[in-house]
Parts: structure tokens; C-alpha cells; sequence
């Protein structure tokens, strides 16, 4: 089995160094694609021993479950470039937030009678094979290939079959959660740093304490309200510290985090379906052919600049 990526950025960069560090694939056996090449990542993808190519439709090519890792707006012009190299052996993962199965076969329809579309959300710490993933099959998706899937997510961390309409909240929570995470730890060592702690002992004790916390509540079968319970004595410390967080509406900020994450992966998918990216992110994408119907940039003008796909190996980006 070969393993392709449409995009070189953070999630293919995680993925390839996460299935390689789990042994389910050989470094050789995966292929990236981005026309930029100044990429960190695309270095890294090197330095690792993947396949890259700044030319999508080789990745295609080459693969046996090609990977859809760009931003949602982007999608619709990727399948109508790599549309017609669409086999009957190819499953198409989405990883892209909000796209639906639906609006990826209705594309891919025009090239493939019976495109094996599989829409999957999953987080960047699959490098670090502690990742949370979830996926939904289409139409025409055996169930073999949704297993094919799984083993291959699973050996990066958790992962799950859901209904389709559930991946929304999905990105919301697990997809977008690192960054809370992140955030969450970087004000936690700012106060250690506040109360007199170097910052390097301040950030270590804080993941600590964060890693430590999870692998608690995944080992027991506690609510985590049991959890905090058990770590507030009467009248102590983190009673203490746990009224000022209520007061701030900590448990509100973050619910309204997720829904906030959600809410705008829905808008993504409606972005995609109009079919319209900015300039800047055509400035980025691969492609053959394009429709230009961005307000800001007009159609004489974008003709004087080459922006897609040629043959020579200067293209630049997805």
C-alpha cells in the first residue's frame, strides 16, 4: 500500500512521521505534493525520506489512499485538477474542515463513476501517535476501505468510525482542542513564571501536569467532575484556584470555543461549494485550471501572472 498527501504542510508532515514512527509504512512508500518547495515542512518531509513533488497529480499516481490535506476552500479546484487521474483503486481521504462526502463525489463523479470518498478529522498530535480521530465512508466506499483506514489512524493514536454529520462538532472539540490545549498551557506557565519559577521548569510541569490529568481520565471510568473532586481538599489550594476559573467563566469560554470552531467549519463548507478562493491562497495552489471569481482580483488582471500548473518543475503551491 502507497500513501499519498495533496498538501505539505503541518497535518502531512504529522501523518507521515507518525505512520513511519508506527511501522505501518515505509518512508518510500509515501508521496507529498506542494508547489512550495520553501515549505518547513516539505524539508522535513525530505529529511524523513517521503516521496515530494511539487506535481499533484504524480502524487496521485503513486498512490493507493491519497490524503486531501488543504485548506476547505481549495478542495474543489485540487479534484477538478486530479479528477481525471482518479482510479477505481484509489480511496479519498478529506481531511479538510466542513468539506462534505457529498460535495467530494459529486466532483469526482464527472472523472469517476464510483469515486471511494472517505471524510476523516483528526489533529495534529497523530506525530506524536496520541492523536484523536474520527471518519465517515461514502457512497461508494467499501467497508474494507473505512478498515483500511482505521488501522492506518489508529496506529497514530484513536480513532473511530461516526456518523458524517457528527464531524462537525469533531473539529470543534478534538480537531481544534490542541490549540486550547496549547493555550491553556502557555497561561499556566506564565503564572508559575509570575510566582518565581524559571520558564523552562514552569512549561515542563504544566504539560506534566496536563498529560498526566488525560491519562488519569482515559485509565479510569470517573467523570472528570469526579476527578476535580478528588483533587480539592476543604477549604484548600485548588478550591481556591478553581472560584477564580468559575468566576472568569472558564468552563463557558471553552464550550463556546468549540462552538465557535464548529460554527465556522460549517461556513468553510459553504465557501468551498461557492467555489471562490482568495488571491493570496491561489498564489499558493497548484492547478491546471481555475476560476477566477474572487471580488478583489479580476480575470485580466490574474491573466498576466502565471499562477498554475505548468509542466516545468518551478509550479508553485497548494
Amino acid at each position: 500500500m502507497s500513501v499519498g498527501f495533496i498538501g505539505a504542510g503541518q497535518l502531512a508532515f504529522a501523518l507521515a512521521r507518525g505512520f513511519t514512527a508506527a511501522g505501518v509504512l515505509a518512508a518510500h512508500k509515501i508521496t507529498a505534493s506542494s508547489p512550495d518547495t520553501e515549505l518547513p515542512t516539505v524539508s522535513g518531509l525530505r529529511k524523513m525520506g517521503v516521496n515530494f513533488t511539487v506535481s499533484n497529480k504524480d502524487t496521485v499516481k503513486s498512490s493507493d489512499v491519497l490524503f486531501l490535506a488543504v485548506k476547505p476552500p481549495i478542495i474543489p479546484f485540487i479534484l477538478e485538477e486530479v479528477g481525471p487521474d482518479i482510479e477505481p483503486r484509489h480511496i479519498v481521504v478529506s481531511c479538510a474542515a466542513g468539506v462534505t462526502i457529498s460535495s467530494i463525489e459529486k466532483k469526482l463523479s464527472t472523472f469517476c463513476p464510483t469515486p471511494k470518498v472517505i471524510r476523516c478529522m483528526t489533529n495534529t498530535p497523530v506525530i506524536v501517535r496520541e492523536g484523536a480521530t474520527v471518519y465517515a465512508t461514502g457512497t461508494h466506499a467499501d467497508v474494507e476501505d473505512g478498515k483500511l483506514l482505521e488501522q492506518l489512524m489508529a496506529s497514530v493514536g484513536f480513532c473511530t468510525e461516526v456518523e458524517e454529520d457528527l464531524i462537525d462538532a469533531v473539529t470543534g472539540l478534538s480537531g481544534s482542542g490542541p490549540a486550547y490545549a496549547f493555550t491553556a498551557l502557555d497561561a499556566l506557565a506564565d503564572g508559575g513564571v509570575k510566582m518565581g519559577l524559571p520558564r523552562r521548569l514552569a512549561v515542563r510541569l504544566g504539560a506534566q501536569a496536563l498529560l498526566g490529568a488525560a491519562k488519569m481520565l482515559l485509565e479510569s471510568e470517573q467523570h472528570p467532575g469526579q476527578l476535580k473532586d478528588n483533587v480539592c481538599s476543604p477549604g484548600g489550594a485548588t478550591i481556591h484556584a478553581l472560584h477564580f476559573l468559575e468566576s472568569g467563566g472558564f468552563r463557558s469560554l471553552l464550550i463556546n470555543a468549540v462552538e465557535a470552531s464548529c460554527i465556522r467549519t460549517r461556513e468553510l463548507q459553504h465557501l468551498a461549494d461557492q467555489e471562490k478562493i482568495s488571491p493570496a491562497a491561489i498564489k499558493k495552489t497548484l492547478l491546471d485550471k481555475v476560476k477566477l471569481e474572487s471580488p478583489s482580483l479580476s480575470v485580466a488582471s490574474a491573466s498576466k501572472v502565471s499562477l498554475f500548473t505548468s509542466k516545468s518543475p518551478s509550479s508553485k503551491k497548494n
